[in-house]
């Protein structure tokens, strides 16, 4: 079975999304064909390679315009793949362009990620046709979450349509291990006081600039991996608050590095301030490395990832005094932080593994396909 992966961008290129797009490939080359069609991040000119047995390729660009990479030659592409049921991972404008125009015989999935968040005329008049288009030819619609499938209001009338299947986390890389456990010991000496630890984007949605304003006060030193638009602002803020030495910005890190951070951790923040955080697969990673989450309750989701009690704590978006009332809580309680985190890595362990995510999907494929075939048969 040839399953075409249509997403925005592959890795090296970084993201949840693109992040996902790979662990769910390699993990299903086993059982499928999977192959990867995406834009080009720094060429004019089309390229095929293969990672890790996946094949993919990516599609010239001759430009941006905002976030989206301009490919005219994308359609061609869809078209021409081989391809007995296409997965395009939404958000992403090319891919729906490219869909309406080509317009595949082939089934097609769409695998919603999260919602757009754009100004609602733009959203209505640009995007919104092409994504609803999609979403009526689509067999199915996944999504990550329960929460994603009842509040995304662009699937209100597709939710016949929809079936969640979580995403999967390879547990094993953030699980203690003799080569990066003194890398984590010299973190914990490095920094003085507690650590907390925030992974993402340095962009307006994932709510840096509360996380900042929270740490006021708080005798702990934050680490906070990742860069973006906002940094430069961020680091800016830093300074402004008196947090010096004390809100620590380390850019992007490598695999080795980033299961370091986790284990030397006391709390993990996803203080994310918008729809647009749809699940946050960082909250899964600090799960698995036994660290409770401090997350927030946007209507997504992240509050159905980290549970409100039990593997963490939750508390209203954007707001800094219930966020920083919860950091300083687990900062104050060892025992909790302790228990929390036995809890996350035990969700992680039985509902959100690798193995659970490909035999949903393959599973998926092939009732699909043979819905496909049914009817065909049906009609000669």
């Amino acid at each position: 079975m040839r399953i075409l992966h249509v997403g925005k961008f592959y890795p090296p290129v970084s993201g949840g999304m693109e992040r996902m797009l790979q662990l769910l490939c390699e993990g299903e080359r086993e059982m499928a064909d999977s192959r990867v069609l995406v834009a080009h991040t720094a060429s004019a000119r089309t390229a095929h390679e293969s990672l890790n047995g996946v094949p993919i390729t990516r599609v010239g660009s001759i430009g941006r315009v905002g976030a989206v990479q301009v490919c005219p030659s994308f359609p061609l592409w869809l078209a021409r793949a081989q391809k007995d049921v296409i997965v395009i991972h939404e958000p992403n404008p090319i891919a729906l362009v490219s869909y309406f125009l080509v317009r595949p015989r082939a089934p097609l999935l769409v695998w919603f990620h999260s919602e757009v968040v754009r100004p609602k005329w733009r959203y209505n008049l640009i995007y919104r046709p092409f994504l609803r288009f999609a979403l009526k030819r689509a067999a199915r619609i996944i999504v990550s979450s329960p929460s994603l499938a009842n509040q995304a209001a662009a699937l209100r009338e597709f939710r016949n349509k929809c079936v969640v299947i979580p995403f999967g986390l390879d547990a094993a890389r953030l699980e203690p291990a003799p080569d990066t456990s003194p890398e984590a010991e010299a973190l914990r000496q490095r920094y003085p006081g507690p650590l907390v630890l925030f992974v993402g984007r340095m962009v307006d949605y994932k709510g840096v600039d509360v996380l900042l304003r929270a740490l006021v006060g708080v005798d702990a030193t934050t680490l906070l991996v990742g860069d973006g638009p906002r940094r430069a602002a961020l680091e800016e803020l830093a300074a402004d608050l008196g947090l010096a030495g004390r809100a620590v910005f380390l850019g992007d890190v490598d695999d080795r590095r980033m299961s370091a951070l986790y284990q030397a951790c006391d709390l993990f923040v996803l203080p994310s301030v918008t729809r647009a955080e749809a699940f946050g697969l960082v909250q899964l990673e600090a799960m698995a490395a036994g660290k409770p989450v401090v997350s927030t309750s946007v209507p997504t989701g992240v509050p159905w990832v980290n549970q409100h009690g039990r593997t963490g704590l939750v508390v209203r978006p954007g707001e800094v005094p219930p966020l920083r009332d919860a950091i300083v809580k687990l900062l104050k309680d060892p025992e909790l932080r302790s228990r929390m985190g036995r809890e996350g890595r035990a969700r992680v362990s039985t509902d959100f593994t690798i193995a659970r995510m490909v035999a949903q999907t393959t599973g998926l494929y092939a009732q699909v396909e043979s819905r496909v075939a049914a009817l065909d048969e049906a009609r000669v």
